[in-house]
């Protein structure tokens, strides 16, 4: 079950999201029939973008992140709200780069080191929020932390983990935001800094934790936690038959007339999940119909 902890520390050092994800990733996986590294990419953009999802405020609240590197994967995008619920893209489901030499996939690569990450906030005002920070390595943990810390002015330390089974299946997955408080106490940060450079490889955590209070409690290990609220979160995509049929009122008269002289018929499919809607002639014929009479 994917759930995410939202807990502090007795003292009010730091605040911190913890999201443990395998089956969320593994729902990606099977609409996106993603390559390992693929699943890695987007599966890491879709865990921080559910976190962050959950520091809206707002009940119609919805944040876009979107990392534009210069690596073959090409353009990753991910939209969550403000339940912590996620849907995502990559541009090339299909990328595939030689592993790294500890044999890791090398995630850095297919995203590309050089390149922007956007995060948009749309938070029900006349304009959005966008911040947006340089990628530091393409590895989507790092390029988190800086843009934090570049565009938010918020010192946070982000981690991240996708592990990809022989089968191409998700083993394991989940992540971990960690915001240090105003005045915090300087002995603590040092010892929450010992202890995350103490963790090699924050997948082994997850593999080996059986749920998300397993998972928690392995990270803060040493630190006396309080748990503020426990939270279900999912893949969910929100796609509809309006929304496509707006995409294609909004082609116009010469383009939907174009469409019924070529095809007949249109096909159109959600780049979040995959799903299909079939618009058949009759249904193109009444779309036109409203084109034409709104004009």
């Amino acid at each position: 079950m994917n759930k995410i902890i939202i807990s502090m520390d007795e003292d009010m050092n730091f605040r911190a999201y913890t999201l443990y994800a395998t089956e969320m990733v593994e729902k990606m996986r099977k609409m996106h029939v993603t390559s390992p590294t693929a699943s890695a990419a987007l599966g890491r953009v879709i865990i921080c973008s559910s976190m962050m999802g959950l520091m809206l405020k707002g009940q119609s609240d919805k944040l876009t992140t979107i990392v534009k590197g210069d690596g073959p994967a090409g353009q990753i995008i991910a939209v969550s709200n403000s339940e912590g619920n996620v849907k995502g893209y990559i541009e090339n489901p299909n990328v595939e780069v030689p592993l790294k030499s500890e044999g890791k996939l090398d995630v850095g690569t297919a995203v590309g080191h050089k390149g922007t990450l956007t995060v948009i906030k749309d938070l029900g005002l006349r304009d959005p929020y966008v911040g947006n920070s340089k990628l530091i390595s393409g590895e989507i943990a790092e390029d988190l932390t800086a843009y934090f810390a570049y565009s938010e002015q918020q010192p946070s330390s982000v981690m991240l983990g996708v592990l990809v089974d022989t089968d191409y299946s998700i083993k394991a997955a989940g992540g971990c935001i960690i915001q240090v408080m105003p005045n915090a106490d300087e002995d603590i940060i040092s010892k929450l800094e010992e202890r995350a450079t103490s963790i090699t490889s924050i997948t082994n955590l997850i593999e080996a934790s059986k749920s998300v209070s397993e998972f928690h409690k392995a990270l803060f290990y040493g630190f006396n936690m309080k748990v503020l609220e426990e939270k279900e979160v999912d893949y969910k995509c929100d796609c509809a038959w309006e929304r496509f049929e707006s995409a294609l009122i909004s082609l116009g008269k010469e383009e939907l007339e174009q469409i019924l002289q070529e095809d007949g018929e249109a096909e159109l499919v959600c780049q979040f999940c995959s799903k299909k809607y079939h618009f058949d002639k009759e249904h193109l014929e009444r779309i036109l119909s409203e084109v034409i009479g709104n004009r």
